[in-house]
């Protein structure tokens, strides 16, 4: 039986991929936000995979893709706040 741990980080990991899917086919673009939020929620939930199963390197490269990702995140909120100023 697969362990939900298991099924957390396939979905994380199934997340990441899309997002990086859908940018390299041009339906989302690096700078929205959608594209940096998938991978956050999909490092987040690769993270949380690895507290059950431990592997150094793992959590060393999610941690890095997260904080990337919450960057993105945030510069994406902005570029948002910022066109929406000059609309008004």
């Amino acid at each position: 039986m697969i362990a939900l741990s298991d099924v957390i980080g396939l979905i994380g990991v199934t997340l990441t991929l899309i997002a990086y899917f859908l940018l390299s086919i041009n339906k989302i673009k690096a700078h929205a936000m959608m594209y940096p939020t998938l991978n956050a929620v999909g490092s987040l939930m690769i993270l949380c995979s690895l507290y059950y199963h431990w592997n150094l390197s793992a959590f060393i490269m999610e941690t890095c893709w997260a904080l990337i990702s919450f960057y993105g995140m945030v510069t994406a909120w902005l570029l948002i706040r910022k066109s929406i100023t000059i609309e008004d």
